[in-house]
This record gives C-alpha cells, structure tokens and sequence, in this order.
C-alpha cells in the first residue's frame, strides 16, 4: 500500500485511481470487517474526492450515519464535520469510509460491535483489538493509506500493537474533540493510525491545533513535526521495572529488544517503578464510567438514539442488544451511574480522582531524568476470539495504556518484533505533555533502528 507521504505527490488523477482500487479492494475483503458494512456502497463516493482516510465510526462525517457501532443510532445522519475532517479537507485528503469500532468505544476487541466483530489481518482467529481495531486492521490489510481513530484508555495504541501497525495518541487538548462522539470527556482524544511513524507525524501536524469549537482544545503553539523530523537526536528513555514484570514471556522479549535497539542507537537507558497498576486500572474505570454514564444519557430515544415504543429513559438502557445498547455497554453505563450516585460519589470518583492526580506526579518525577518512558502496550500479544471470559480479564488489558490518559500524554505504540505465532509485538513511548516532536524523534530513532518488516 503506498504511504500517506507518497500519496501526497499523486496527481488527481492518480488520487482518484486510488480511490477506486481502494473500494475494490475493501469488496473484496469484506470477510475482515474492517469497514462496517452499511458503508460499503453508500460512503465510498465520489463526491468526496481527496486522498482516502478511513474514519472511525464515532467521528461525524457531514451527510454521513454515525452509529458508533450501535444499534442504538442506526439512522442517525450528520449534520456537521468534525473538526479533524474539516481539516483533513483542507489538507487535500478526506474521508473514506467508516471503520468497526466496539461499540460507542466500550471495549477492547472491537467484538461488540452491533455489525460483528473485526478479524486481525495476521491472523484471523486473533482480536485486532479495540476499540479501533477496524481502523488498525484496514492499514495493516492494506484497506486504507491511513486512518483515524479515538483513544480512550489505549483505543488507538493496543490495536495498532495488535495489529503490526503505528498508532498514536496525542496530549489531551492539542487535536480537537469537537464532532467526537465522547466515550470519556476528559481523557478522549483523536489520533493517526498509520503504517509507519513519518505517515503518523504527517497525519498528526494535518489534525493537531487549537480549535475554538472545543473549550478543552490547548492555545499553546503548535509547530510542525513531520518536516522537523530527528531521528539522531540522542535522548534518555526510562524503563518501568514493575511495568514489565506483569508482561507475558514473548513481550518481554519484545522490550528487551527494544531496549538493546535504543541503546545500539545512542540513548541512554534508565529504570524507574511506578504506582501499582491495579490502582491505575481501577482509577480508570471509574472516572471513565463516570463520564459514559452523564455523556449517553442523551440517547435516551428523543434527543438522540432509537425510541422503541414507549420505552423511557430506564427501558433504553435495558433492551436487548438488537434493539438498544449491548450488554458490556450497559455494564459500563450502569457502573458509572453507581459511582456518582450520592453516597457512593465522595466514596469512589473523588478517591479515583485523587489516584488520577497521583500517577501524573509520579509521571512528572519520571520525566525529570528522562525524556521518554518505554512501556509495552499490552500484556500479551493478540488473544484469540473468545479469550476474555469476563469484563475484568478485557480491563486488565489495558494496565499499560490508560495511565497516560488518566495523565494526558502523548505517546507512540509501534512494532519492534515478532511472536513465535508470528503476531506482531507491539511497544509504546510516552511523552512529556505538548513535546510530541521528541515523542516522534524517539520513535522513527527506534523504527528505523528495528527496521520491522510485516
């Protein structure tokens, strides 16, 4: 599949070539599921000319269905472009389909989606991972140049890892929220999904900036990275000991390898622990909960959302999933109502609130020696379908990933090697809030140091 930076060098003709191998292409490997099927013939249209990105479906398109995977808004049509299209548009490229996502982002399999589930293009008996496993899966299988997706507690970061691919999470603030269907207010946010770490900066500087449409959207200035690009810069990266201790054995060998790849390069190495992740696991599910519970009550089937018969608010979050949520979104929406119940608020949210500061300290005190930590994404590489048994064994997929949320960083999942399945492996690095360039410059440093082949 030719490269975002490539693309960019297309003549319109050549552009609208590969629009049209792109649709032929996603025919054809409809079995994967990366699209959802209801756009397969209706979105991919040629009014909408510009380089092809894929967008995951939780992210309005003018004109468009946003179902965020859900039954619940089937029907429901655009009104407006979020900002990132807005921009894309103005940058030359645009939207090109909507990706399987779980549904409204509760997940981590992309498994409960309303239009079945996504399969990972390495290995089709594995989970491409959630809740953007549909955008991840369409790079890696070739199916898009390049795509966006949402990252909530690792949305964008573990299925890219899954997956072989990059993805990358930005600072909280720098790329507007504004057009997102928010799973999470506060810990939200829009980011690449590409196929190598260049395309991701390229795709990154396109979205990035402040929007006055989001009063969350950071006025600090935002420079260029992609043609500031530095992959010699030499710069100190910590490790977290206690991090990788709860890893399985093949993603352990995965970050020694990294490791030995960044010090080969001329960074230096330090080693730090942190907080225990239980306490990080849990934070997260409270506050994310939380904000779930307060943001969906609008689909209550006369703002926004299916109305069945005369079913009210209490029946919506009830019915079946053909009609209204699934069962894990209910879990989710039913949880956070509890948290912020009254005598349960002070008890829960404000401690889990109390925790969120905690580890952003501790990240702070990091990054007084460091410039980077390098940390895997997940515990183990792509389950197969049906591994998790339970919510609590899919939410302990995320202990590596939601910390930097909860703390509003950036930060970088990539491949740096292989399984003995052949899965990819993959590793992430984390930023201090608002330097992204020494995000990217630590990452292509790596990239090209591992030199990953699919």
């Amino acid at each position: 599949m030719i490269t975002l930076k490539e693309a960019l060098t297309l003549s319109s003709s050549e552009i609208e070539k590969l629009r049209e191998d792109l649709k032929n292409k996603i025919k054809e490997n409809k079995n994967l599921g990366a699209y959802i099927e209801q756009l397969t013939n209706t979105d991919l249209n040629e009014s909408n000319s510009g380089i092809p990105i894929a967008i995951k479906d939780n992210i309005n398109v003018k004109d468009w269905e946003i179902t965020c995977a859900s039954n619940i808004l089937k029907g429901y049509i655009s009104p407006y472009n979020a900002t990132v299209i807005n921009k894309l548009q103005q940058a030359g490229l645009a939207a090109f389909g909507k990706t399987n996502m779980d549904e409204l982002a509760m997940g981590s399999s992309t498994e409960t989606s309303c239009y079945g589930k996504t399969l990972n293009p390495i290995d089709n008996s594995k989970v491409p991972g959630g809740s953007s496993g549909g955008s991840a899966a369409a790079v890696v299988a070739g199916l898009a140049v390049a795509a966006l997706g949402t990252d909530t507690g690792g949305s964008i970061r573990q299925p890219a890892a899954y997956c072989g691919c990059v993805g990358m999470k930005p600072t909280y603030g720098r790329v507007s929220r504004y057009g997102i269907a928010a799973y999470s207010s506060s810990l939200d946010q829009v980011g690449p999904i590409t196929q190598n770490v260049e395309d991701a900066a390229i795709l990154y500087d396109i979205i990035s900036g402040h929007d006055p449409m989001d009063s969350t959207s950071s006025e600090l200035e935002n420079t260029p990275i992609a043609p500031n690009l530095n992959s010699a810069r030499k710069l100190t990266i910590a490790v977290i000991d206690n991090f990788i201790d709860q890893a399985s054995p093949e993603i352990k060998k995965g970050h020694q390898i990294a490791i030995e790849a960044l010090e080969a390069a001329g960074h230096t190495i330090v080693h730090k622990n942190m907080v225990d992740t239980s306490k990080i696991l849990s934070s997260y599910y409270i506050i994310a909960t939380a904000e779930a519970s307060a943001n969906f009550a609008r689909l209550d089937g006369v703002r926004y959302g299916n109305r069945k018969g005369d079913a009210g608010l209490k029946d919506m979050y009830l019915q079946t999933k053909s009609q209204g949520f699934g069962e894990e979104v209910q879990k989710r929406i039913m949880l956070g109502s509890f948290v912020l119940s009254s005598g349960y608020y002070d008890a829960y949210y404000i401690k889990a609130q109390k925790v969120r500061h905690l580890i952003k300290d501790e990240y702070e005190a990091i990054f007084e020696d460091a410039d980077l930590i390098l940390s895997p994404v997940a515990p183990t590489t792509a389950p197969a379908f049906g591994s998790f048994k339970t919510s609590l064994e899919m939410y302990l997929s995320d202990i590596y990933t939601i910390s930097v949320n909860l703390a509003g960083l950036p930060a970088i999942s990539l491949p740096v090697a292989k399984s003995d399945e052949g899965m990819p492996i993959g590793l992430q690095l984390i930023g201090r809030a608002f330097e992204e360039q020494t995000l990217f410059d630590g990452a292509l440093s790596l990239e090209q140091q591992i030199n990953y082949t699919k």
